[in-house]
């Protein structure tokens, strides 16, 4: 007999069905034993005699074959699906036992602590709370490639193992075996890569991209992250935030109905307006904050593109520059204040766009510079030495075949599902998430390894002097 998740049973009164599932709960009549049984689908409730139920418990898997039958009026359930039907078993077969468990899955979990939730992650994803987030984020992904594809743009996997250069986070290092003293980086984001796709001639880019930053975390930042990677050619700005706004207002629409969105056209505000009248770049532009339901989706735009240096700025030049990027160093200047590059540099307006939601901010990017003379002066801003120029050499090399006009911008997914799900941060809406010190706790990551594999990599470890 083939197997029939929960939610179908429905379909199949008077009929002999096959289940599979966890053990929701179990209640004991007298001379009857009822059993809700869980799968990804959802609950139903199962009536078993005691001969046939023996000593199934909670969480056991377990297959049962059975029935399917209305049940009586009195006792009808209409908060789930199945509420009006149940299976009379005739047959119930163990798959596996469970201990008892190290805490409750029938509740929404804010009450355990997140480290025990974190060392038995697998038990933790079972509550339903948790299964939601994870489908909102398959329909969030899922809208979002079919919105993009449908309006002309081309889905491409770039490399996880790239080159380190400093981009203004530090890098996961990976040795390479085969080349002795050397290593690749894990990508901070795919931002080299999109643009030589531009080059390229794609023109419509976009990525579901893997994003990894060796940096603190914090609510809303982990060491990997999940973004919407974009770039477009031959644009301006106005037709990325026009594009993202279309993107956030469908797909709100769609799959989160019940959610408000405060205004449309979402704001465009420059960050001179925002600091003087919020005190924020990413202002909470909400009517009520108190509703959960309400989205304030907005755009902060004329970011400066430099900042004064400081010593966080570590990974930007030689330590004596004076100016850090904003964004980033491939961000373009404004056109009018190119000549202030070369006069007063921090006065120069930029083509950043940060996306705003909330209060928080869940994407940014920038129309990006397409003249290698202008790069290489960023470079001698930012105070780049000679060899971390030559770091970007593929990258400058390029850009001497044509490089067209182009721009785009990076959505966090993590991000926007923690707000759009009211949870507390985007470890809510992970699946498999690392604690504040990027450990991961249910895998005892990271972890030591042999003598050995250290040698193939041609490498030692220094031990700390007392």
């Amino acid at each position: 007999m083939k197997r029939i998740y929960n939610s179908e049973t429905p379909k199949y009164l008077g009929k002999e069905v096959k289940i599979y599932g966890w053990v929701n709960t179990r209640r004991d009549h007298g001379g009857i034993v009822f059993l809700d049984l869980r799968d990804i689908s959802g609950l139903v409730q199962a009536v078993l005699k005691p001969e046939i139920a023996g000593d199934v418990r909670p969480e056991w898997v377990v297959c049962l074959e059975g029935f399917v039958k209305e049940r009586p009026e009195r006792m009808r359930n209409l908060k789930i699906a199945t509420g009006k039907i149940e299976i009379e078993a005739q047959n119930l077969e163990i798959l596996s036992k469970a201990k008892t468990l190290p805490f409750a899955v029938d509740t929404d979990g804010y009450e355990i602590s997140e480290e025990k939730r974190l060392r038995y992650r697998y038990l933790d994803l079972r509550r339903e709370r948790m299964k939601r987030n994870l489908q909102a984020r398959q329909k969030v992904i899922h809208f979002t490639r079919e919105f993009l594809i449908k309006n002309g743009f081309i889905e491409v996997e770039t490399p996880i193992l790239t080159k380190s250069t400093p981009e203004g986070a530090r890098d996961f290092l990976v040795p390479a075996r085969l080349q002795a003293g050397k290593f690749y980086a894990l990508p901070q984001s795919p931002q080299q890569y999109k643009q030589l796709l531009m080059i390229a001639g794609l023109e419509k880019y976009f990525q579901i991209a893997r994003c990894l930053r060796d940096e603190d975390p914090r609510a809303d930042r982990q060491a990997e992250h999940t973004q919407l990677d974009i770039e477009m050619s031959f644009v301006e700005q106005e037709d990325i935030l026009d594009l993202v706004e279309r993107l956030y207002t469908s797909l709100v629409k769609t799959i989160f109905p019940e959610k408000k969105i405060t205004k449309i056209p979402f704001p465009r505000i420059t960050y001179k307006t925002a600091m003087e009248k919020y005190k924020s770049e990413k202002p909470d532009l909400r009517r009520d904050r108190k509703n959960s339901d309400e989205l304030a989706f907005a755009f902060i735009v004329d970011f400066p593109l430099f900042t004064p240096q400081t010593k966080e700025d570590f990974f930007y030049g030689s330590g004596t520059a004076k100016f850090a990027p904003s964004h980033h160093m491939f961000t373009a200047p404004k056109k009018e204040d190119i000549p202030l590059l070369n006069s007063d540099p921090l006065k120069v307006k930029s083509y950043q766009h940060d996306f705003v939601l909330n209060g928080r901010e869940i994407g940014g990017g920038s129309i990006r510079i397409h003249d290698s003379k202008i790069q290489n002066k960023i470079f001698d801003l930012i105070g780049f030495t000679e060899k971390q120029k030559k770091q970007f050499t593929h990258f400058l090399k390029a850009f001497e075949y044509g490089v067209p006009p182009h721009g785009g911008i990076a959505p966090g997914i993590d991000r926007f599902l923690a707000v759009v799900l009211n949870e507390p941060n985007i470890r809510e809406v992970m699946a498999f998430p690392k604690t504040g010190d990027n450990c991961d706790l249910m895998m005892d990551s990271p972890s030591e390894v042999t003598e050995e594999q250290l040698k193939e990599l041609h490498l030692k470890i220094s031990k700390k002097k007392k």
